[in-house]
This record gives C-alpha cells, sequence and structure tokens, in this order.
C-alpha cells in the first residue's frame, strides 16, 4: 500500500496498531503527545512524526486515533492545531478510542463542516490482540467510508463489524464493557464466596470451565485463575475500565434504563482506584472484595 496514513496515539493499543500498519508496508505519518513513544515509533519502517495533530492532518488523507478520554479525542480534533483545522476536504478519520457517544456525535459535525469524514471504529480486545493483530472494530459512521478504511482494519484486527451510523459504535462499545465490568465485579464475588466457604477455588475454577455450565465465559476462563495466582499484570488497566463503566452508567441512564448492577459494579471500581490498584489489571477490582472480607482471595 502506497497511501500515507495517519496515525495519532502511540500508547499501549496504538503503538503496536501503528507497528502492524508499518510491517504491511503502509507508509505512516505519526503523532503522540508523549515524546518517548514518538521516539520508538519513530523507527518503524516508512514512518514519519510530526510535532502537532494538525500536521497529521494536513499530510493525509485517511487518519486513525487511539486516545485515553472525551477531553484528549476533542482536543486532537476540534481545539487549536487539531484535525478540523488542518485537515483537507476529504480526509477519513477513525477514532479507535472509547469515549462517549457525545464525543463522537460533536467531532462528526465539526469535521463533516469542513468537508471530512468521521467514523467511530472502538475496539474489542485489549494489548495482546493489538500486537498480534487481532483486533475486533466495531464500525459506526457513513457506510460509504467502509471500503475505504477496510484494507487498513484488517491489517490492524482480525474483523471488523458495520453496526450503524455515528456514534453507534461507542454505545455498542460501552454497553459491551459494561457488561464485562458486571461479570468482573460477579467472579470476584464468586471466588470470595468460595474461599470464605471453604471451597478450594481451584476447584470452583475446574468446575465452571469444564463442566459445560453456564457460568463458563471469556473473562472466567482468562482472568479467574490469574486471580488466585495473584496475577493483575496489566493488559487492560482498572483505571480504564472504571472510565468505562461511568460511560456505560451514563449511556444507561440517558436511556432512562434503570442499570442497579452498573451501579454498583462503578462504585467497585471506584474503590478499586481509590485503593490504589487503578494501574493494574481490570481484575484488581477483586482487591476491593478482599479488602471488605479482610483476607486474600489470590493466593499470593
Amino acid at each position: 500500500m502506497s497511501e500515507r496514513v495517519g496515525f495519532i496515539g502511540l500508547g499501549t493499543m496504538g503503538g503496536p496498531m501503528a507497528a502492524n500498519l508499518a510491517k504491511a508496508g503502509v507508509p505512516l505519518v505519526l503523532h503522540d503527545a508523549s515524546a518517548a513513544a514518538l521516539t520508538a515509533a519513530a523507527t518503524l519502517p516508512g514512518a514519519s512524526t510530526v510535532d502537532a495533530p494538525g500536521a497529521v492532518a494536513s499530510s493525509v488523507g485517511l487518519l486513525f486515533t487511539c486516545l485515553p478520554d472525551d477531553a484528549i479525542v476533542r482536543a486532537v480534533y476540534l481545539g487549536p492545531g487539531g484535525i478540523a483545522a488542518a485537515g483537507r476536504p476529504g480526509l477519513v478519520t477513525c477514532d479507535c478510542s472509547t469515549v462517549s457517544p457525545e464525543a463522537t456525535l460533536e467531532v462528526a459535525a465539526g469535521l463533516a463542516g469542513a468537508g471530512m469524514t468521521h467514523m467511530d471504529t472502538p475496539m474489542l480486545g485489549s494489548q495482546p490482540q493489538a500486537v498480534s493483530g487481532e483486533i475486533f472494530f466495531i464500525v459506526g459512521g457513513d457506510r460509504a467510508a467502509l471500503e475505504r478504511i477496510a484494507p487498513y482494519l484488517e491489517i490492524m484486527g482480525r474483523l471488523h463489524m458495520y453496526v450503524g451510523p455515528s456514534a453507534t459504535a461507542n454505545r455498542v462499545k460501552l454497553i459491551h464493557n459494561g457488561l464485562a465490568a458486571v461479570v468482573s465485579v460477579a467472579v470476584a464475588e464468586a471466588l470470595a464466596v468460595a474461599v470464605q466457604s471453604g471451597v478450594d477455588p481451584y476447584t470452583l475454577y475446574d468446575v465452571v470451565k469444564n463442566g459445560g455450565g453456564m457460568a463458563h465465559g471469556t473473562y472466567f476462563e482468562r482472568r479467574a485463575r490469574r486471580i488466585l495466582d495473584g496475577d493483575f499484570s496489566p493488559t487492560f488497566t482498572a483505571a480504564l475500565m472504571r472510565k468505562d463503566v461511568g460511560l456505560a452508567l451514563d449511556l444507561a441512564r440517558a436511556a432512562k434504563v434503570p442499570a442497579t448492577m452498573l451501579e454498583e459494579t462503578k462504585r467497585a471500581y471506584d474503590a478499586a482506584v481509590a485503593g490504589g490498584w487503578g494501574h493494574e489489571d481490570f481484575s484488581a477490582v477483586t482487591h476491593v472484595l478482599e479488602q471488605r472480607l479482610g483476607r486474600r482471595i489470590a493466593r499470593s
């Protein structure tokens, strides 16, 4: 592929994603607020780096962003020297960030006024999937732009799915992550009950994993044994999950849906971050249950 593509946000997810594009022969124009991340990215084959988001937007026809939150997305796209101010008509942007639908609609409207197209393309998967190129992209926005962006999504991910107009992908992602967060708290509670009631939690793990019952799921299989082994090394942090749970709860409230389990989950993640575990994996919400019990669930 000879077209130059922009990428802004080269952190835990964006860095590996940009690297996969570079390995596939895509020439890149890169920017990140972190000088260290930008220096590391400058070593990618066919990559050049610039010092501002607008400098990326003015030099490419297709641009990806992978950013932490609503405020930074708004600043990068709509702020002084940002994408909207510097991009050329016809530019297509894809935001892979997990942000509110409101932020996406605001960005899409701002870019549309300048003749640009904005797609929301949030992801399922964490750092290992970003590295291996197995991300699942949820795609919202102008369906006519899907053909334009699909070859690049296919380099960075194993699958993509179009789900509807602008901000629909954000809504789907938030519903998904809200559900995942509720499951993480439920698993912590189940392990706590096992430990507290004298059931060997490793035996419980084997029963749930191998028994074919309805309690088995991806989170349980990937995280329950790690929790019991005391492994909270992050692939997606508790602080980021707290942010996503808050956005999911905002979405539920805006839709006038009572979400009592999501509310309790948000309280648990608030407590996890307040307890100093925000930098650990989001399964570290288990520490909140340990704190309430006054004993460890993890073996070590």
